[in-house]
């Protein structure tokens, strides 16, 4: 198999893994493709447009709830517009913020230290909330209050810096304004879908002249392939998650990120 294919193919297990859980799918995708010895400037757009089907997995694995969204938006009833609400509040932060900030973050984008760093702290933020947050019982992100739902959209403005998570933030930030394990990881997981939606958009456009005439090493087919990789990976970790988090917490997390990022950090700096 060409070289160039089976990095997709390992590229895009990573995602699928790494999107929904509290570990840096980015930094994930980052470090891998350091640690392959690829340029991390010719998978970058490939390492963005990948996260996509990981997210539209959430819509096949929750196409209950967005259907119910819909039809429920449409007939006024306040659940459904609540739901709407919550989402659409949350995400506005993130894309102000990244519209505003964007040089700056494609900088952070190419700096794998910047990842292992973030990984050990975000770790130990996991261990800290975890610790000392109180949860409130189970209720659907419908019920989250707007102020509340506008804060969670806020920390999800952290994971601008790679290697701090998306997942990572989101949930944290609920757990940290008191939210039950679960809603806070399904919160996370419907607000991934407008964010990352939004973000591979952008990829695409800004980079749509370069994808067209195949110019670079990484190619549509790259894409295909990481995109179906991911996809598939990802319907199988979020089936799980929810519940393993819900008997278990965050902790494995934090302090697998830890470890992690300290051995990145070693290996980088004596590299």
């Amino acid at each position: 198999m060409d070289s160039q294919n089976l990095t997709a193919i390992v590229l895009g297990i990573v995602e699928g893994l790494t999107e929904f859980l509290p570990v840096s799918s980015t930094g994930h995708l980052l470090l891998a493709t350091t640690l392959l010895g690829y340029d991390l400037n010719d998978w970058a757009v490939f390492n963005i447009v990948i996260q996509l089907p990981a997210i539209l997995a959430v819509v096949v694995v929750y196409r209950r709830t967005f259907v119910d969204a819909a039809t429920g938006a449409w007939r006024r009833e306040p659940a459904a517009l609540h739901f709407v609400r919550n989402v659409l509040i949350a995400f506005i932060p993130a894309a102000v913020l990244g519209a505003l900030l964007k040089k700056k973050i494609d900088v952070l984008l190419t700096s794998p230290t910047v990842v292992a760093v973030a990984l050990i702290v975000g770790g130990l933020a996991i261990l800290i909330i975890e610790r000392t947050a109180k949860q409130r019982r189970y209720q659907p992100v419908s019920a989250v209050p707007a102020t509340r739902a506008l804060l969670i959209g806020v920390m999800q403005c952290l994971a601008m810096v790679p290697g701090v998570s998306r997942a990572g933030a989101t949930i944290m930030g609920a757990l940290a304004l008191g939210e039950n394990r679960k809603t806070a990881a399904e919160f996370s997981f419907f607000l991934a879908v407008p964010t990352m939606m939004g973000a591979t958009a952008k990829q695409l456009w800004d980079n749509r002249h370069a994808l067209a005439s195949h110019a670079g090493p990484v190619g549509l087919t790259q894409i295909m392939i990481g995109s179906v990789v991911s996809f598939v990976v990802a319907l199988v970790v979020i089936r799980l998650f929810i519940g393993y988090v819900s008997r278990h917490g965050f902790v494995p997390f934090a302090v697998y990120r830890i470890a992690l990022g300290s051995i990145a950090l070693v290996w980088l700096l004596r590299a």
